[in-house]
């Protein structure tokens, strides 16, 4: 009798569907992503097809602007420069920007909010002027050498613009704020009853900071490293302005091969190669990250 039931009750147009799938489609939700579906369609995803496109197809179809790529020294070294900048961008933004976001994190409210209006500061300025400026502060007449020699620390001015110290001074000033928030969000939702915990059974500052804060305050060492990474890869003004000729960026190259040579098809090559770079790296980083956190439980 059960079974008949259920027969005579299921619905007898071939064209019927589950209602959950019915529903997915119907879900407000997508209405709202929407716009930013289509927008990362239009600016991300046919730009990258076009690119696509244009590397295999010009000046002829083929795979001879990949080959032109791998097999010239100098295109090689402009990808072992724009990983070394970044990296080491990475490393000083790191550096300077951890005891800048703890502190802000133990802080008190006044003196909080001062230093998050100190961090917002060159927001407020274009990275084009803030270029401009540290080739003024960097020039061997300039602030930054007068002052280095006039404390005893320099004999004589030193060379810090139109090479790779300048590019790096220049990248780590205007990319310190894409990791300082990144870690501040993640130490200020560290309970400090986790540190005031190892105090009591024993543990010395150091080792309190080393095998409890630094592990809890990890996530926003990834996601600022990433961060500030993938970004400089692409970077463009700084280097052509702070740099020389043996710190040439892979970004300065796509626009040389593009605004001198017209060279579409090596312009996109490079531009795939960067791309292929950064998601590889990502997917590194996330797994690397991922197997840390499943090793932790």
């Amino acid at each position: 009798m059960g079974e008949l039931e259920a027969i005579l009750s299921r619905d007898p147009r071939p064209d019927a569907e589950p209602a959950h799938r019915l529903s997915r489609w119907r879900d407000p939700h997508l209405l709202l992503v929407a716009p930013a579906a289509l927008l990362l369609l239009a600016c991300f995803a046919w730009p990258v097809v076009w690119l696509l496109a244009r590397s295999v197809l010009e000046p002829e179809p083929g795979l001879q602007n990949y080959e032109r790529l791998f097999e010239t020294p100098v295109y090689l070294r402009v990808l072992s420069n724009t990983v070394t900048i970044s990296a080491t961008v990475v490393i000083f933004c790191l550096l300077i920007g951890y005891p800048v976001a703890y502190t802000m994190a133990q802080a008190g409210p006044r003196l909080r909010r001062l230093l998050v209006f100190v961090v917002l500061i060159p927001f407020w300025t274009s990275i084009l002027v803030r270029s401009f400026a540290w080739m003024v502060l960097l020039q061997k007449n300039g602030l930054v050498n007068a002052v280095l020699v006039g404390i005893g620390l320099l004999p004589e001015p030193a060379r810090l613009v139109y090479n790779r110290i300048g590019v790096i001074i220049g990248m780590v000033q205007i990319l310190l704020p894409f990791m300082i928030f990144p870690l501040y969000t993640a130490m200020s939702r560290i309970d400090p009853i986790y540190a005031q915990a190892a105090s009591t059974l024993g543990a010395s500052p150091v080792r309190n900071f080393l095998r409890v804060y630094l592990p809890l305050s990890a996530p926003g060492i990834y996601v600022g490293c990433v961060l500030v990474f993938v970004i400089a890869l692409g970077y463009y003004i700084t280097p052509a302005l702070l740099g020389g000729l043996g710190d040439v960026m892979i970004a300065q190259l796509i626009q040389r091969q593009i605004g001198d040579f017209g060279n579409w098809g090596l312009a996109g090559a490079l531009s795939l190669v960067l791309l292929a770079g950064t998601l590889a790296m990502l997917a590194l980083i996330h797994r690397t990250y991922r197997l840390r956190g499943e090793w932790a439980r």
